[in-house]
């Protein structure tokens, strides 16, 4: 049997410092505030961007499919045509109730659902103080 001169095939364990042995690479390769920023987005019409409307629909699934991954996703906040993103034929139910079943907190906007005659499938009715202290809560907002 060969045996493999000493240290081959091993990493210098003086090269490394003790928080890149402890620490997952994953986690390494983040700035430390990113890991636990609380982050709250907010969904102001029923699609993303301006424009073509079809097109909204389709990248705002595909932005709610990955926020799933988002670090400190803590709430979505719901308000005018975003409310409608809330209702039982919404186009993206499916990655909404992904997001809550992950404990992400769904909050419209109370006015809004009332004035659009919404019937909520997910989230709870909620008024301007809550959204205002989610908001404060927040370290970091992303609006849509």
């Amino acid at each position: 049997m060969r045996r493999r001169p000493e240290g081959a095939g091993r990493r210098d364990r003086d090269a490394f410092s003790h928080s890149e042995r402890t620490i997952p690479r994953a986690a390494r390769a983040k700035k430390p505030t990113e890991l636990t920023m609380r982050t709250v987005v907010l969904c102001t019409q029923d699609q993303m961007g301006h424009g073509d409307r079809e097109l909204g629909r389709k990248i705002l699934g595909t932005f709610l499919r990955k926020a799933i991954a988002l670090d400190g996703l803590d709430a979505i906040v719901f308000y005018n045509f975003g409310v409608k993103l809330l209702a039982a034929d919404s186009p993206v139910l499916t990655e909404l109730t992904l997001l809550a079943e992950r404990g992400i907190d769904l909050v419209p906007c109370g006015t809004c659902v009332e004035k659009l005659g919404i019937q909520l499938a997910l989230g709870k009715v909620s008024d301007m103080d809550t959204i205002l202290r989610e908001l404060a809560r927040a370290e970091k907002v992303i609006t849509l």
